[in-house]
């Protein structure tokens, strides 16, 4: 059994969390950065009261140097270092400009001193100097891949809000389900009314549900007394072949707040693509247990032995991705587990959801 799991706990290295320091964008704010140091520390009044005006060109010509240099080495060596999980990528972005301005800060004064310009400090003080341009340079380059960070998160985030709300959308309930549906209860209509009348109940319910999938939020308990009822809608159609089991070993978990309709495309794949297909059916096992300080939901079902390839069962589980990374964060991840003859969905969501509970 092979297993593909959708880690919305991806390290950022692997959703490119270094910008491309090849764009302009990237570019022109590493320049204006180094731009404003430059001034701050230049324009700062000296022990006499004077500023040093006279440096600025001087300092802001050395400064733009180094971060163009830092630049291209970072756009060339971008490819490699997201290559590498996060705690190592991070160190080995940073150490670029700091061991670029170490070197060309060396480099610089002894060019200074060779021809004997004396644009630099003193030849006594050349370590200290090329240490203190190091050590600026990594102060603003943390700060730099700090705010790029954060900048390229809520840029994910954003789309990912984005994504959920058309997938929410998208993931309502497929026509088919309506027009099977209102088949079987119109054959119950007069030899079981009462059946007739409870499947019309159970199928408002699911619909009305529906209209709000991507509105605001409800429990796990809410969500499974959904998925019961279109469960029972589906039975009118596939009798015993459709059987579900259900093994909750945490109650309190049922409390806990999820999207609407964050589960039940899952159980109609299971059923559609699944249960629908085999003569003899089979049984759709839905379990919940807390797992490392979060909920685990899996759902199991047999299915074909070459199931088709579907365009409605990626859907649903890219839609069920996006949505589980908006509402909980990176923290929360799907598995799926395809097999011959059985189907395995697992998702675990945290204690707590993204932005606070």
């Amino acid at each position: 059994m092979s297993v593909e799991r959708s880690d919305l706990s991806r390290d950022a290295s692997q959703v490119g969390w270094l910008p491309d320091f090849c764009r302009m964008d990237t570019f022109f704010v590493v320049m204006v950065a180094v731009e404003i140091i430059v001034l701050a520390a230049v324009l700062m009044p000296d022990s006499s009261g004077n500023t040093q005006a006279r440096d600025v060109f001087t300092a802001s010509l050395f400064a733009q140097w180094l971060a163009l240099l830092s630049c291209v080495l970072l756009c060339q060596a971008r490819r490699w270092i997201v290559r590498w999980p996060l705690h190592l990528s991070a160190p080995l972005a940073w150490s670029v400009p700091v061991v670029t301005s170490l070197l060309g800060a060396a480099a610089v004064h002894r060019l200074d001193k060779m021809m004997g310009l004396q644009m630099t400090v003193p030849p006594e003080h050349a370590l200290r100097f090329a240490f203190s341009c190091a050590a600026m340079a990594g102060l603003l380059t943390a700060a730099l891949l700090r705010y790029f960070y954060i900048q390229q998160q809520w840029k994910a985030q954003v789309s990912a809000h984005a994504q959920a709300e058309v997938k929410a959308l998208q993931a309502r309930i497929r026509p088919h389900f309506l027009f099977n549906s209102m088949n079987s209860i119109a054959s119950l209509v007069r030899r079981d009314p009462l059946t007739a009348e409870r499947a019309i109940e159970d199928l408002a319910d699911v619909f009305r549900a529906a209209l709000g999938a991507g509105q605001g939020a409800w429990t796990l308990g809410e969500e499974f007394d959904l998925i019961r009822r279109y469960l029972a809608i589906e039975q009118l159609r596939l009798g015993d072949r459709l059987r579900t089991e259900w093994r909750i070993t945490a109650e309190t978990a049922l409390d806990r707040a999820i999207p609407k309709l964050l589960l039940q495309p899952l159980v109609e794949n299971a059923v559609l693509h699944g249960i629908a297909r085999l003569p003899d059916g089979g049984s759709v096992v839905i379990q919940v247990r807390n797992v490392d300080a979060g909920v685990e939901v899996k759902i199991d079902n047999p299915c074909p032995p070459r199931m088709p390839a579907t365009s409605g069962n990626g859907h649903a589980l890219e839609s069920v991705s996006l949505r589980l990374q908006h509402y909980f964060g990176p923290q929360a991840w799907m598995a799926v587990a395809p097999a011959a003859g059985y189907y395995s969905v697992t998702l675990w969501m945290p204690d707590s959801r993204a932005g606070g509970s």
